[in-house]
């Protein structure tokens, strides 16, 4: 998969877990920075390595075939659009290739020593669509998956994508959702809620009012709160530096 290499935030102090953070469509790694910049200076996950990955230039039919940043194709999107519709049109191929990225990354953090169990996987609109398709199909026990303003991708045929074995069934999934969406419908993300609890998982699902595709500070803090659960401080206090 052709992409730029993502933007890594390391941690401060030993490195114990990693968050990977995926944009939305037409956007970069860098758009979402800022959010490890926040918890940093507010001494937040410190033993956390944020890597925020970017997007191929690709083909957007719903943006009439021009090329932009995304993680596959779209051909129908926004608020007249009905789920149905949304299903019959998705880009299988595209979706499997950064699933198959995102798993790359993650097998790239396992590499360095990381557990499983102590990377978190999510994302904002496309990012969060793949990262919940990637937590459920994925062969790696993550410790958490995180999805803003997102969908479930291939929710028609998503358990022909799911290992036997199924690591992530017992894996707590976030997910967050403006009620004033129009572009993901706020309804996409309280159907995607209601069919991973269906399937059996920890899902938490919320809500915010006035909130269009975007994200706002409340939500942003109930992440955090999310993160706080999963990803407790493990380290022995040794600065990177000191490695």
């Amino acid at each position: 998969m052709s992409a730029r290499a993502p933007y890594v935030v390391p941690a401060l102090k030993k490195h114990t877990a990693t968050v990977i953070m995926a944009h939305g469509l037409g956007d970069s790694g860098a758009g979402w920075m800022s959010l490890a910049q926040n918890w940093r200076r507010r001494g937040k996950f410190d033993e956390v390595t944020f890597i925020f990955p970017n997007a191929p230039m690709i083909p957007i039919t719903v943006n009439f075939g021009m090329s932009m940043p995304g993680w596959y194709d779209i051909a129908k999107l926004g608020r007249d659009v009905q789920y149905e519709e949304f299903l019959r049109h998705q880009d299988e191929p595209g979706i499997l290739r950064s699933r198959d990225y995102f798993a790359s990354l993650i097998k790239d953090e396992i590499n360095k020593g990381i557990k499983p169990s102590r990377i978190v996987l999510g994302g904002f609109s496309q990012g969060g669509a793949m990262s919940v398709f990637t937590g459920l199909t994925g062969k790696e026990k993550l410790g958490g998956v995180f999805g803003l303003s997102c969908y479930l991708l291939l929710s028609d045929r998503i358990k022909n994508y799911i290992p036997e074995d199924w690591p992530n069934k017992d894996t707590p999934f976030f997910l967050a959702h403006g009620m004033d969406d129009d572009v993901v419908k706020y309804e996409f993300g309280k159907q995607t809620a209601q069919a991973l609890k269906d399937m059996g998982l920890d899902v938490s699902f919320n809500s915010y009012p006035g909130l269009p595709h975007s994200a706002d500070p409340e939500e942003i803090q109930d992440l955090e709160r999310f993160l706080e659960k999963i990803l407790p401080p493990e380290g022995d206090g040794q600065t990177a530096a000191g490695l």
